[in-house]
């Protein structure tokens, strides 16, 4: 198979990656990584030195793409079948990598500095750190509010930023509650619904055991 992603089934920015790639319909060799394992480790730094997920191989291209944005842009511009998760449009391209930039920026980055928070030993904790991520996320939920009126991110079709949106906004609802937005709950309903993003969380469900946030 010409498509390899290497992953792990608890990472957001891998859930951004396999959501592209099933509402692509592309065939893929899902690889779990587990990075506590030394071996799994070293076979993965042979692909992508620096061992962050998540990492697409193109064994067809002779291609290996790191980064979860840049992978479904690759996607988009090699594979008919994933183009329409960026628009041809350069004014609708723009924005809609504008608005993958601010979920990532916003949401997604500040909420995982709170999970980091909670694997820190107590003597090396960050309260200040976490505040100004709070108030990051709380900003993106903002400024994010009034873009989501329509069925996705950019209207129609299912694009980029929706992508990325499921992750951010699943996750981050643990640390801070949708319930003052509900624009983006409703938004992250319509997400959840989706057959890609169900089929994602259905196979992240076993794992959700050792999410760091599930207990509040």
């Amino acid at each position: 198979m010409s498509l390899t992603l290497y992953y792990h089934p608890l990472s957001s920015f891998c859930w951004k990656a396999l959501i592209a790639l099933y509402e692509s319909d592309l065939a893929f060799e899902p690889r779990m990584v587990n990075l506590g394992d030394p071996a799994d480790r070293a076979a993965f730094q042979a692909v992508w030195p620096l061992a962050k997920f998540p990492v697409l191989r193109d064994d067809a291209r002779g291609q290996t793409v790191p980064e979860s944005t840049i992978i479904i842009d690759y996607l988009a511009r090699n594979y008919p079948a994933a183009a329409a998760l960026i628009p041809t449009d350069p004014d609708l391209a723009w924005q809609t990598r504008l608005r993958d930039r601010l979920i990532d920026s916003y949401i997604h980055l500040p909420f995982q500095q709170i999970v980091s928070e909670r694997l820190r030993p107590d003597d090396k904790k960050d309260p200040f750190g976490v505040d100004q991520a709070r108030a990051q996320i709380r900003q993106g939920y903002d400024l994010l509010e009034p873009m989501t009126g329509d069925a996705w991110a950019m209207g129609e079709p299912f694009t980029l930023p929706d992508c990325a949106a499921l992750p951010a906004l699943f996750y981050a609802d643990y640390a801070i509650p949708l319930a003052d937005w509900p624009g983006l709950a409703a938004y992250l309903g319509r997400l959840k619904a989706r057959p890609s993003v169900a089929r994602v969380l259905a196979e992240a469900e076993p794992y959700f055991q050792y999410f760091p946030l599930k207990d509040g």
